[in-house]
């Protein structure tokens, strides 16, 4: 009996070629996800591939990214890496949310899938060590770390969270308190679930605090927050903060305007690129059409370790995972290579290059760097 053939690469249901290596993509594209960084996350994958593609792929294959939006929702992430690995994808990488990475890096590890993940910080991405999970981007601990010493330098021992509840945000407070306390720092967390923005600023008073930090998704209730302090004349004096990076983006900016300026943030760049970096940003600005974030970066790295991987390698998802621990290649932010730092579960480089910056009272359109790490 006469079998048809397979239908060409372009009449696929899924859009992909048997011919082409495909690396799964999970992304934040719709909301609830912080839209914005999923787009620089994708860009960066994108121009990562294209490179890759325009010198030859992979062993002469066309690399193929397979891309799936997680909504910041980590059932529909843990969903999406069955549905890649069903696909045939060598590798899995992305994702920009903590919790959403930290299902899909437990699925990942359940089937055997590498996955390399490019922008969430939470330290326990999986609960148990795993080979099969690396990471570009650093610990939260390690950022976090450096965000509380620029507080205490800064003359701020009273320090206030206005937390949503999640497994990222109470990360994010434990190490605070925790680094702080022995340094005579003090954390007063207000819990959002039951505060208004007004309410905020009412608790920021009582309890003589003098600096606020933003631990709480955005634009809700971030933006209302900032407005309300901003206005608020007993907190004149009061510094606001987001070690998570919220005003990074243009969004932040168009959202706020001069009121989203002088609150410092993380974000993981070096103070100057090299040329690899710069050309690099140089595209991703055409690309993007705006200034590219440092996730867009971590975007691009992810693809040059993959790339570097699977021409090494091959496609061969064991042997993948069992490369992470040699891996040395030069990203846009310095040479990336892998280790297992204390309490880290996954494959890690340690580290990337970690600023505080802010957006300029005088202009908000251009960064302060306050501080290195």
């Amino acid at each position: 009996m006469h079998t048809p053939p397979s239908p060409p690469a372009a009449e696929r249901a899924d859009g992909s070629s048997d011919s082409s290596v495909k690396i799964g993509a999970l992304v934040p594209l719709t909301r609830p996800g912080w839209v914005d960084a999923g787009r620089h996350v994708l860009a960066g994958l994108e121009l990562g591939v294209r490179e890759v593609n325009d010198a030859g792929g992979i062993a002469g294959r066309p690399v193929e990214l397979v891309v799936r939006d997680t909504a910041a929702d980590p059932q529909r992430a843990a969903a999406a890496v069955d549905e890649l690995e069903g696909l045939g994808v060598a590798a899995v990488a992305g994702e920009y949310h903590s919790v959403v990475a930290r299902a899909a890096a437990a699925r990942a590890d359940a089937l055997g899938l590498p996955f390399l993940c490019s922008s969430a910080v939470l330290d326990a991405l999986t609960d148990q060590p795993t080979e099969w999970v690396a990471r570009v981007a650093p610990a939260q601990s390690h950022g976090w770390r450096i965000y509380a010493d620029f507080l205490l330098d800064a003359g701020h021992s009273r320090i206030a969270v206005a937390a949503d509840p999640s497994v990222y945000w109470a990360s994010g407070a434990g190490i605070l308190r925790d680094h702080l306390a022995p340094r005579g720092g003090t954390v007063i967390e207000l819990d959002m679930r039951g505060l208004t923005p007004a309410a905020v600023c009412d608790a920021l008073v009582e309890h003589r605090a003098t600096a606020l930090l933003l631990l709480v998704g955005h634009p809700e209730p971030a933006v209302p927050i900032v407005k309300a302090v901003r206005r608020d004349p007993r907190l004149a004096e009061t510094v606001l903060g987001a070690p998570a990076g919220q005003p990074e983006f243009a969004e932040w900016a168009t959202l706020l305007g001069a009121d989203g300026a002088g609150i410092p943030f993380l974000r993981y760049l070096p103070e100057r690129l090299g040329p690899l970096g710069a050309r690099v940003g140089t595209a991703l600005r055409e690309r993007l059409g705006e200034a590219p974030s440092f996730v867009a970066f971590e975007g691009y790295d992810t693809i040059a370790v993959l790339a570097d991987v699977l021409r090494s390698h091959g496609t061969d998802r064991k042997r993948i995972a069992e490369s992470w621990p040699g891996v040395a290649v030069e990203g846009t932010r310095g040479r990336i290579r892998f280790s297992r730092p204390p309490g880290i579960s996954v494959w890690q480089w340690a580290w990337p290059p970690v600023q505080v910056v802010d957006r300029d009272p005088a202009e908000p359109g251009r960064f302060r760097i306050l501080r290195t790490g």
